[in-house]
């Protein structure tokens, strides 16, 4: 990829693959990566606490801050601007409805038979929860994302594949990151 670029903000809708792509570009450009549900959580082992609207400010503040990261998440409310300015290049993770309805089952499946990690339980309440949030997302994350963030428009690069990324992605490298506003 590019060595330009230092921050990347990669959104898409639960199941669209933001984790595997954050991993998997935090290992090539060895940069960390950050889950946003981590910024709203504070983890534990008797259980997560929801940070304060500060505590949350304060931790994507010194995030972004940073010299390079990449965030990942769903989450595209007016709290995550900071990390979207900042970001020199954003990757919309645009995969399928279908293939996500299926990687939700899936997930499901695998950390009900402990064959993959969550942060949280994986009961059922929760599993149709992803459908809804899947659904919502698509009827409305995603078109907010696109009127609520148009300054950071130029930054985004939209894509449906992991594949699709690895083809766009060298494009990337002959420009420079843009300036942060």
């Amino acid at each position: 990829m590019v060595n330009d670029v230092k921050k990347i903000h990669i959104i898409g809708s639960v199941a669209s693959g933001k984790t595997t792509l954050a991993r998997k570009l935090s290992r090539e450009l060895e940069l960390p990566y950050y889950e946003l549900d981590n910024v709203v959580w504070e983890r534990h082992q008797t259980g997560d606490i929801r940070r304060t609207e500060e505590e949350r400010a304060e931790y994507l503040r010194q995030v972004v801050g940073m010299e390079g990261w990449i965030m990942e998440g769903v989450h595209n409310e007016w709290w995550v601007e900071e990390s979207f300015r900042h970001a020199d290049v954003i990757i919309f993770l645009d995969t399928k409805y279908s293939v996500r309805t299926y990687r939700i089952i899936k997930r499901f499946i695998l950390q009900k038979l402990r064959l993959e990690k969550a942060h949280y339980t994986p009961t059922f309440r929760i599993f149709l929860k992803m459908f809804k949030w899947n659904k919502y997302f698509e009827e409305n994350g995603k078109p907010h994302f696109f009127q609520a963030f148009e300054e950071v428009q130029d930054k985004v690069l939209k894509v449906s594949t992991v594949k699709e990324l690895d083809q766009r992605l060298p494009s990337l490298r002959s420009t420079s990151p843009v300036e942060n506003k």
